[in-house]
């Protein structure tokens, strides 16, 4: 992305292999730890993951996954481009993962974080999650702990949130 100011419709929808380049490139250009397009090609096509995608103009501007083992969850991969952070697009993708992952049985929402992403961290703790332990020098490129954060169905935190500057929302299953 250009870096420009973000207007117009994003749209979130599920992931295709199609979208796997891009999106190794996307998370490539927010985190030093990010997957090939063969890893996000295999989640996409996997039984037990969701993957979304948003999307701006036909150009991928975020993405997230959930791996569902029984009725617990792990969120991962959220990448939003630079010129579309602040916006709600990560929260909107995340608080859809959570209906989709609930419609399929999970009660129990975990992942791990970089424990110096300040931002990150506000972002989950304002979804409702809660850092319950830490795993150390998880991260080596930079050095940091992972924060393992849960988010109990019976937190009952609201996911829901306004979008930013002008962002219009729309879902799409396919």
């Amino acid at each position: 992305m250009s870096g420009t100011a973000c207007i117009g419709t994003v749209r979130i929808r599920r992931m295709r292999e199609q979208d796997a380049k891009a999106a190794a490139a996307l998370e490539a250009s927010v985190s030093p730890e990010a997957w090939s397009e063969r890893a996000f090609q295999e989640a996409v096509s996997d039984k037990n993951a969701i993957y979304l995608a948003a999307e701006q103009d036909g150009a991928l501007v975020g993405c997230c996954g959930l791996w569902i083992s029984l009725d617990e969850a792990d969120l991962c991969n959220v990448a939003v481009d630079r010129a579309f952070w602040r916006r709600g697009i990560a929260s909107r993708m995340i608080g859809e993962l959570f209906a989709m992952g609930e419609a399929a049985g999970v009660r129990d929402f975990t992942l791990e974080v970089r424990k110096k992403s300040r931002a990150a961290v506000a972002l989950y703790e304002k979804l409702g999650f809660a850092a319950e332990g830490v795993r150390r020098d998880f991260y080596k490129n930079p050095e940091d702990d992972a924060l393992i954060m849960w988010k109990r169905r019976s937190d009952g935190a609201d996911t829901a949130q306004e979008p930013a500057d002008g962002i219009r929302f729309e879902h799409k299953q396919k």
